[in-house]
């Protein structure tokens, strides 16, 4: 059997994520079950987890995962360093030194402000937070709101730019189908808002009053 990933279930997570790969193929990779590959998929196995990307971890090429997308019957090849690859969180909110934690109410307010697109979820996944704490900084009933003052988290040191980018264009995309399918429920629910007026059939010419004509 190939050596899998370093961290097997992560890494499907995010080829289920991120590629058109066929569930035999990250299966195979990963070593994990078909009907697991299955399962994160549908969302009832690894809900939550944060994938591991094996490209930034040198574990995959991007050549490598076209050539499989392109061919269902390729296997993926694991690309082997000597060095030894550190382990990483597979999920739960990002870990937050002491000394920063005090600043995590600021970056949240600098995010509800700057970018009411992110969702609680992705702004709690950025900061190391928690859903209620960032309720609490919107509705202003945190115990410290009138020292809160918004402060870009990236300044802060609390995420990366890279996460910060990731995450909006994620809520972008996720806005755009929204738009889009309201746009297509209006569409097909416009003949049924026709006016009144709209709905008054034409007359017929032949139909049309006619002068009196004398003898």
């Amino acid at each position: 059997m190939a050596t899998p990933p370093l961290m097997p279930k992560a890494t499907a997570v995010w080829l289920v994520e991120n590629t058109t790969l066929s569930f035999e193929q990250i299966a195979t990779f990963c070593g994990l079950h078909l009907l697991e590959i299955q399962a994160i998929a549908d969302g009832e196995v690894a809900a939550g987890m944060v994938g591991r990307d094996p490209i930034v971890n040198g574990e995959l090429t991007k050549e490598e995962i076209a050539r499989c997308e392109a061919d269902p019957n390729a296997q993926l090849r694991l690309l082997t360093h000597d060095r030894p690859q550190p382990a990483l969180r597979a999920g739960g909110p990002r870990y937050t030194p002491v000394a920063k934690r005090q600043d995590r109410p600021d970056a949240i307010a600098w995010l509800l402000k700057n970018h009411p697109e992110l969702q609680d979820t992705q702004i709690a996944k950025l900061v190391g937070s928690t859903k209620s704490t960032i309720q609490a900084v919107r509705d202003r009933t945190h115990w410290n709101t009138p020292n809160i003052k918004p402060r870009d988290p990236i300044t802060l040191g609390l995420c990366s730019l890279r996460d910060l980018n990731a995450a909006l264009d994620k809520a972008r995309r996720k806005a755009a189908r929204e738009e889009s399918a309201k746009k297509r429920a209006e569409a097909l629910g416009a003949p049924e808002a026709a006016t009144p007026a709209d709905l008054t059939p034409e007359l017929d010419p032949s139909e049309a009053e006619q002068p009196t004509l004398k003898g």
